[in-house]
C-alpha cells in the first residue's frame, strides 16, 4: 500500500507564499498521476491540482490558476504544489493523492491513495 507523507504547510499572511510537498518512502512517484485536494470545514473536498504520471501535464481548478503551481522533482520523489498569493479562501487541509496511472485529473474517486494531510492557514 502506498504511503503517502505531505509537509509544509502553516499559517501564512494574505499574498504570501507557502510550498507544500508529498512523497512517499521505498516507493518512486515517477510513474504516479498526482493529485493536490484540500477541505475546508464544512466544505466539501476539492480537487486543487494534479500533474501526470510520468510528464508534466497538468491541471487546475479555476480557483487557482495563476496562482498555484505543481511540479514533479523526480530527483527527490516528491511532487511540490507551489501557493503563490494565498487568499483567506485557500484555508484548507491540504491532501495529496496518487494513482498509478497516466492520466491526472482532479476528481478524488479517481485517486486510490491518500496521504494524512496538512494543514494550511491564511490570515493575517
Amino acid at each position: 500500500q502506498l504511503q503517502l507523507v505531505e509537509s509544509g504547510g502553516g499559517l501564512v499572511q494574505p499574498g504570501g507564499s507557502l510550498r507544500l510537498s508529498c512523497t512517499a518512502a521505498d516507493t518512486s512517484l515517477d510513474y504516479y498521476a498526482i493529485g493536490w485536494f484540500r477541505q475546508a470545514p464544512g466544505k466539501e473536498r476539492e480537487g486543487v491540482a494534479c500533474i501526470s504520471g510520468p510528464g508534466t501535464s497538468t491541471e487546475y481548478a479555476d480557483s487557482v490558476k495563476g496562482r498555484f503551481t505543481i511540479h514533479r522533482d523526480s530527483g527527490a520523489n516528491r511532487v511540490h504544489l507551489w501557493m503563490n498569493i494565498v487568499k483567506p479562501e485557500d484555508t484548507a487541509v491540504y491532501y495529496c493523492a496518487a494513482e498509478r496511472q497516466a492520466i491526472c485529473v482532479t476528481r478524488a474517486w479517481a485517486y486510490d491513495a491518500w496521504g494524512q494531510g496538512t494543514q494550511v492557514t491564511v490570515s493575517s
